[in-house]
C-alpha cells in the first residue's frame, strides 16, 4: 500500500486517542484553558458520567469572534510565544479542541473582554459550522455532548458513569489546589454538588485534602540552586492505602512524575511501612527553560534539567522537617482514643487495632527458639550481632551486658548495668563509652531502707514516668498533657537510630568471594556501576569491569551476609540509573531495623521510674523518635483539656 496523506478528520481523530482517554481528560483540557485565561470562577456542570455532557464556563478573558475558527484547528494557539524552551502556561499545544471535536458534538462560545456580544462556532463530528452570534455575558463556555459517539470502539471501554463521574470530581480537585484563588463549582444530574470557595491554600488544602492534614504536616520551604520547594508533607503516622494522597505541582502543573514520586518514598523509607503512603502536597517553583513539559500527551509527567538536584531537594527538604517535629504525634492517634473514652465509643464503628499479644506474637515469632508470649522470660539473651559489626560498634549499640530488667524481689535496677543505656555515638574515633554516660542524673540502686528519689520534671517535652502498665507502656505526665508510650516501639526506634550511626559512619567491611561472580548487563549498566564503584566499596561492595557488558564482583557487604550478588548488582543498576545508591543504603538499613527489632526491650519487661525516664529523655534526643521502624506510633499525647471534657468540666 503506498504512502499516503490521512484525511484531516482521521488525523484529528488519532490525536484524541492521545489527548482524551476519558471524560475526566477532556476536563483537564478545558480548565487547563480557562485558568490560561485569568479566570476566577469556573462552573463545571456533567450528565452520565461525562460521556453525555460536559459544560465548563469561566470568567476569563474570552476570545474574539475573528479567533473563533482558529481555536478549534489544530497547532493553533496564543501560548507559545516563548517557544517550547519557555512555557509558562498549563496548555500550549492547540490540540485540545480539535481533538475533542472530532470525537464529540463540541460547542464553543466565547465573548472578549470590551466586545460588543457572544459569538459561538460549533464543531461535529470534524465538521465546523459557524461562527455566530449568541448570548453570553463574559467569559468562555465549552460545551461537550456524546462524547465517543463517532468512535464506538472507545466508548465501549469507558467505565460506568459513577466510576467516570468520580474521576472527573478527582481531576478537579487536583487542578484546584494549585489555583486556592479561583472558585470552583461541580455540579451535575450525576453528583452531589460541590464548591471550591476562593480562599486561602491552607484553606483549599483543608477542602480537598482533608480539615486534618494541616494539624497533622509540617510546612516546607527549601531552595536549591534555583529550584523551590514549597507545601506540606505529613508526619510519618499520618499515612494512607494508596499514593492518591500526594499531590505534586510544578509551576502551577499538577503532574504524576515517578521521579517526584520515588523522591518522596526515599525521604519516608524509614519511617512509614512498605505498604502505606505518605500525605503530601508540593509545590516546585523552576524556571520554565529547565523544565521540559513536552514529554508526555496528557502532560502528567515532566522532564527536570537536574533530576538529582530536585531529587536531593525533595528528600532534603522532607528529612529536614521531620527531623525537627520528630516528637510530634499525629492527631489520629489521640483522637480515636478519645473517642473510645466518649460513651458508646467502644461500640462505635472505629477499627479494632492489633492487640499487644498478637504484636508480642510477631515478635517472639521473629527470634528463633523463642518461648511463648503468654510465658516470657525473665532474663534477656544477648542479641547475636551480624557479621561485619565491630566490638566497639556492637558495645556502643548493645551495651556490653544484657539482661538488667528483672522482676521486683531479684536484684534491684543497676543503671550501669541495666540493658537500656544510652546509645548515642558521637562522631570521630570510637572509644569505649563510659559507663553511665548519657543518664542525666546518673541512677543508682534504690536500697531498701533509702528514700525513692524525686521524680523528673514534667516540664519535658514527653513529661515524667508516672506508671507503666501491663509492662508495656509508659504513662508520663507533662504540664499540659498525658503520654502513653510504647516501650518496644520507641526502644526500637532508639536502637535502631544508634546502629545506622555506627554502620554508615565508618567503612562497612567487606566478604571476599572465593569465587568471583561475574554479573552480564548492557554496556550503559556496566559503565554507571564502574563510575560509582569507589563509593560502592565504602558500603562493602567490591566490583570491577570485566569486559564491556560484565561487572565482576570481588566482594559484598559482610552485614548482609549470604547474598545474591548478580541480583544486588543488578538492582543497584537500576537504582543508580534513578539517581542514588538507595538500594545498597536500604537493604543495609532493613538489616539494621531488624536487629533493632530483636536488639530492644520487649513488651512483658518490668521497667524502674529511672530506666522509664532514661528512655523518655533518649526519646527527645532522637530524630524519627515519633514512630517506630514498621511506621507505628511510639507514643500518644492526650491534652488534659480534652480529658477534662470527658468528664464535663468544660
Amino acid at each position: 500500500m503506498p504512502i499516503q496523506l490521512l484525511p484531516e478528520n482521521l488525523i484529528d481523530q488519532i490525536a484524541a486517542g492521545e489527548v482524551v482517554e476519558r471524560p475526566a481528560s477532556v476536563v483537564k483540557e478545558l480548565l487547563e484553558n480557562a485558568l490560561d485565561a485569568g479566570s476566577r470562577r469556573v462552573e463545571i456542570v456533567t450528565a452520565g458520567g461525562g460521556k453525555s455532557l460536559l459544560r465548563i464556563s469561566d470568567d476569563g478573558c474570552g476570545i474574539p469572534v475573528s479567533e473563533l475558527p482558529l481555536a478549534i484547528r489544530r497547532h493553533c494557539t496564543s501560548k507559545m510565544a516563548g517557544g517550547l524552551e519557555a512555557i509558562d502556561t498549563l496548555g500550549f499545544r492547540g490540540e485540545a479542541l480539535p481533538s475533542i471535536g472530532s470525537v464529540a458534538r463540541l460547542t464553543l462560545r466565547s465573548r472578549a473582554r470590551g466586545a460588543d456580544g457572544a459569538h459561538e462556532i460549533r464543531v461535529d463530528n470534524g465538521v465546523q459550522d459557524g461562527p455566530r452570534p449568541a448570548p453570553l455575558s463574559a467569559g468562555t463556555m465549552v460545551e461537550v455532548r456524546d462524547l465517543f459517539h463517532c468512535v464506538p470502539a472507545r466508548l465501549k471501554f469507558l467505565k460506568s458513569d459513577r466510576a467516570e463521574s468520580a474521576a472527573i470530581t478527582e481531576t478537579v480537585k487536583r487542578i484546584a489546589i494549585a489555583f486556592p484563588a479561583v472558585r470552583f463549582e461541580l455540579a451535575g444530574e450525576d453528583r452531589t454538588e460541590t464548591v471550591l470557595a476562593a480562599g486561602s491554600p491552607e484553606a483549599r488544602i483543608a477542602q480537598i485534602v482533608g480539615a486534618e492534614f494541616i494539624d497533622n504536616a509540617v510546612e516546607l520551604d527549601a531552595l536549591r540552586e534555583g529550584v523551590r520547594l514549597t507545601g506540606w508533607a505529613g508526619l510519618p503516622t499520618y499515612h494512607r492505602g494508596n499514593a492518591q494522597h500526594q499531590y505534586a505541582y510544578v509551576n502551577g502543573r499538577p503532574v504524576r512524575d515517578k521521579m517526584i514520586l520515588s523522591a518522596i518514598r526515599g525521604a519516608y523509607v524509614d519511617f512509614v511501612p512498605r505498604d502505606r503512603y505518605p500525605v503530601c502536597v508540593l509545590f516546585f517553583d523552576v524556571d520554565p527553560r529547565d523544565v521540559d513539559v513536552n514529554v508526555h500527551p496528557a502532560k502528567a509527567d515532566v522532564r527536570f534539567r537536574d533530576p538529582a538536584l530536585v531529587r536531593g531537594l525533595i528528600v532534603g527538604a522532607i528529612r529536614q522537617a521531620l527531623g525537627g517535629m520528630s516528637l510530634r504525634a499525629s492527631t489520629e492517634g489521640a483522637d480515636g482514643l478519645m473517642a473510645r473514652f466518649r460513651p458508646g465509643g467502644m461500640s462505635g464503628g472505629m477499627a479494632e487495632a492489633p492487640s499487644r499479644e498478637s504484636h508480642a506474637a510477631d515478635l517472639h515469632a521473629a527470634r528463633p527458639g523463642a518461648a511463648s508470649p503468654q510465658a516470657p522470660s525473665t532474663t534477656r539473651p544477648a542479641p547475636a550481632m551480624p557479621p561485619g559489626i565491630g566490638a566497639r560498634a556492637a558495645s556502643a549499640v548493645l551495651g556490653r551486658r544484657a539482661g538488667g530488667f528483672r522482676e521486683r524481689g531479684e536484684t534491684p535496677f543497676d543503671a550501669e548495668t541495666s540493658f537500656f543505656r544510652p546509645l548515642e555515638t558521637p562522631p570521630g574515633p570510637r572509644e569505649p563509652a563510659p559507663r553511665m554516660s548519657g543518664f542525666e542524673p546518673q541512677a543508682r540502686p534504690v536500697r531498701d531502707n533509702e528514700q525513692a528519689p524525686a521524680p523528673a520534671s514534667a516540664e519535658f517535652p514527653l513529661g515524667a514516668a508516672r506508671a507503666q502498665i501491663d509492662k508495656a507502656f509508659i504513662v508520663a505526665e507533662t504540664s499540659d498533657s498525658l503520654v502513653i508510650v510504647d516501650q518496644h516501639a520507641a526502644h526500637e526506634r532508639l536502637v535502631y537510630e544508634a546502629l545506622k550511626e555506627a554502620l554508615h559512619a565508618d567503612a562497612i567491611p567487606a566478604q571476599m568471594l572465593l569465587i568471583p561472580d561475574v554479573v552480564d548487563c548492557s554496556e550503559s549498566e556496566a559503565e554507571r556501576l564502574t563510575d560509582e564503584a569507589e563509593t560502592l566499596s565504602r558500603f562493602g561492595l567490591v566490583i570491577e569491569r570485566f569486559g564491556p557488558g560484565a561487572i565482576m564482583v570481588r566482594g559484598t557487604p559482610s552485614i548482609l551476609g549470604e547474598v545474591d550478588a548478580k541480583a544486588l548488582v543488578r538492582d543497584l543498576a537500576d537504582e543508580l540509573f534513578e539517581g542514588g545508591q538507595v538500594g545498597l543504603k536500604a537493604r543495609i538499613d532493613h538489616v539494621a531495623a531488624t536487629m533493632a527489632c530483636h536488639g530492644s526491650v520487649r513488651s512483658g519487661r518490668r521497667l524502674q521510674p529511672a530506666e522509664m525516664n532514661a528512655l523518655l529523655r533518649q526519646m527527645e534526643r532522637t530524630p524519627g523518635s515519633g514512630q517506630c521502624n514498621h511506621g507505628r506510633p511510639t507514643f500518644i499525647e492526650l491534652k488534659l483539656v480534652d480529658i477534662e471534657r470527658l468528664f464535663g468540666r468544660r
